[in-house]
Parts: structure tokens; C-alpha cells; sequence
């Protein structure tokens, strides 16, 4: 007879996750694996929400096991280390992001480009290399081997700062990948204002780049320009402005995750133009080729980073100031935020006190 999850691995854990589609979280018990010679113990502090935490929940995508603990954002402190741990000690505040493993010899492994690996390992709704299932920060502890940990900057607040390991490294790297930091002063439009969009503006302008924030509604222009530091802001739903914004953006990073036309935002770019996809919509998008061919511009992707790359995002958020803007709650308020976040009723990431507010769970798993 297979082990229950609380019995699976030697230590028992709290956390909240769901049993069905309906995405509903409830108190749980679990187990976490010991903590071996190349692991590090992590005890969560904070985990933020993410948007496809709610898609996982809710299997929108259609690869969900139940029962599933979400949650890849996670900042919290080093409570034990293994006798091959080099960097990291007792008592370090620590993050641990969306991938926990990965076979660490392809060659994507090789060129730190662990996200890419055929064999990569989430933190959670994946199979662990033991063959296990993975349980996310929504969760009062993590045991990650300590490639796969990440240093979190001395003065970088560990609230704010927890969504910058998934939202933060979401666009930074398609930035650094795709020419975006090599030249100050390049047109960089954002669409969508959302938990990835509002801090692609603040990386954006770190960077030296003019942001041009891309939106459907009006409301958020000042939002856009006055709190986040926009250069401007482009109303989608205004044809005269869209048309007078023809062909002056060098770059675009879409963060929608709604299905949507991207032919206007083709249309924005200049000759030789980028535009990177970084949303992941339910139903694929058409893509038109006229614009592409007669503009010679490019469309392209990004998915998080590696762990090289994400250790570097975080030293430049904290060297420059960068975090999330936040709404900080408890985890018994998670179901009510995940109905907020469906209606992007948020600004513009909610992160979860769990040290504070993970109570004793009244079921297993």
C-alpha cells in the first residue's frame, strides 16, 4: 500500500492547497524530505501569489495533480544546511523561485539555463527527481537542493521583494536576452499593467530605457506615470493616439494573459522591432505575418531564468530598489484573494505573511 503524503518523506509540514479544480485551499498535512548533504532547509517567511498559481489551481492548462500546494515565490530563512553546502549558512534569509531541480549536466544546465532543462523540476505540481510529488511555498517549510537557492540582498525587504523570484526574473531576462539593456535610451513599450508589467516598468527604467506603459484603460495612466515612473501611456482603445504611436517602440514586452490581438502591437514597432510574449493566454494567438515580413520584426518568448541569472536580477533590484508593490495577507484570507486576483482586483501582487498566519492544519493528505 502506496504511503500517504504526511507519511511519504520523515518530516511533517503545514500548508494550504487544493483537492480538486475547484481551486478551493484548505488547511493541510504533508511531509518534506530530509535534509541532505546538498540541501538547505528553508523556513517560509513569505510566498507570493502568482498568476498561475490561480491557472494550476484551477487546472486551466490541463497538467494539475491533486492534491496541489502552490506557490514559487518564496522568501524565507535558512534553518538548516547540509555538510556540502558552501553558500549559504544558518540563518541566511534565502529565496527559492519557481524550479527546485533539474538534471544539472544537459546543456542547457551547463550554460546556467537550468528553466530550459528537459528535466526541469518545479516547486510545485511537479515530479521530484525521487519521483514524488513537489509542494509549493504556500507552506510552512522547504527542503531545495542549494543550487537552486538564491541569496536574497541585505536590505531588499523580503515581502516586497518575494515576487520579484517569478514576476521579477520573467522580465528581466527576456530584457537582458533580447537586447533591451545594451542601449539607453531605446523605446521600450509594457503591455498590460499588471504584476509582471508594473515591475517590467521599474526594471525597465533602471535599465535607462523611455517606458511606454501599453493599456486598455485610461484609469491606470496615472498609476502608469506618477507612481511607477512611466515615461507615458498609450490607450489601446484610442485609435488616434495608436495611430500617432505607429512604428516609434524599439521593444515590447507583452505580460497579457488574456487572449488578444497582436497585430496593433506589431503595428507599434519600429523597423527591425521586438516584441516578447511573456503572458500564457488559455487558447493560442494568432499571429500576423504582414507585419512581421514588411517590418522585418521579431517575435519571441521568454520563461523566467536560470539560477545565475536570477541570483543577478535580485543584486540588481536591490542595488537600484526595485520591488513589488504588494497587498500583504494572511492565509486564511488566500481564497478570497485568488477571486480578487481573477478579476485583477489587485496592485499588484498579494504576498502571503505565512510565518505570521500558518495555523495548525485539521486534515492530510
Amino acid at each position: 500500500m502506496a504511503k500517504s503524503l504526511e507519511m511519504e518523506h520523515p518530516n511533517k509540514a503545514l500548508g494550504w492547497g487544493a483537492r480538486d479544480k475547484s481551486g478551493v485551499l484548505s488547511p493541510l498535512r504533508f511531509s518534506r524530505r530530509d535534509n541532505g548533504d546538498d540541501d538547505v532547509t528553508v523556513k517560509i517567511l513569505y510566498c507570493g501569489v502568482c498568476h498561475s498559481d490561480l491557472h494550476s489551481l484551477k487546472n486551466d492548462w490541463g497538467f494539475t495533480h491533486y492534491p496541489i500546494i502552490p506557490g514559487h515565490e518564496i522568501v524565507g530563512v535558512a534553518s538548516k544546511v547540509g555538510k556540502n553546502v558552501t553558500k549559504f549558512k544558518e540563518g541566511d534569509c534565502v529565496g527559492v523561485g519557481v524550479i527546485v531541480n533539474s538534471c544539472q549536466s544537459c546543456e542547457t544546465c551547463e550554460q546556467d539555463l537550468e528553466n530550459y532543462c528537459p528535466r526541469v523540476v518545479f516547486t510545485y505540481n511537479s515530479h521530484d527527481r525521487d519521483g514524488t510529488m513537489t509542494y509549493g511555498g504556500y507552506s510552512d517549510t522547504i527542503v531545495v537542493d542549494q543550487r537552486f537557492v538564491l541569496r536574497f540582498p541585505e536590505g531588499l525587504p523580503p515581502d516586497a521583494g518575494a515576487p520579484l523570484l517569478c514576476a521579477g526574473i520573467t522580465v528581466y531576462s527576456p530584457m537582458k536576452y533580447y537586447g533591451m539593456t545594451t542601449e539607453p535610451g531605446k523605446h521600450l513599450g509594457v503591455a498590460g499593467l499588471g504584476g509582471l508589467g508594473h515591475v517590467a516598468v521599474k526594471i525597465g527604467k533602471a535599465f535607462g530605457l523611455k517606458v511606454t506603459v501599453i493599456s486598455r484603460s485610461q484609469a491606470k495612466e496615472s498609476e502608469a506615470i506618477d507612481r511607477l515612473g512611466a515615461d507615458s501611456f498609450l490607450v489601446t482603445t484610442d485609435p488616434q493616439k495608436m495611430k500617432a504611436a505607429m512604428g516609434t517602440m524599439d521593444f515590447i514586452i507583452d505580460t497579457v494573459s488574456a487572449v488578444h490581438s497582436l497585430f496593433p502591437l506589431l503595428g507599434l514597432l519600429k523597423v527591425n522591432g521586438k516584441l516578447v510574449t511573456l503572458g500564457l493566454p488559455e487558447k493560442p494567438l494568432e499571429l500576423p505575418i504582414f507585419p512581421l515580413v514588411l517590418g522585418r520584426k521579431m517575435v519571441g518568448g521568454s520563461d523566467i531564468g536560470g539560477m545565475k541569472e536570477t541570483q543577478e536580477m535580485l543584486d540588481f533590484c536591490g542595488k537600484h530598489g526595485i520591488t513589488a508593490d504588494i497587498e500583504l495577507i494572511k492565509m486564511d484570507e488566500i481564497n478570497v484573494a485568488m477571486e480578487r486576483l481573477s478579476r485583477s482586483d489587485v496592485k499588484y501582487r498579494f504576498v502571503i505573511d505565512v510565518a505570521n498566519s500558518l495555523t495548525q492544519p485539521t486534515a492530510s493528505i
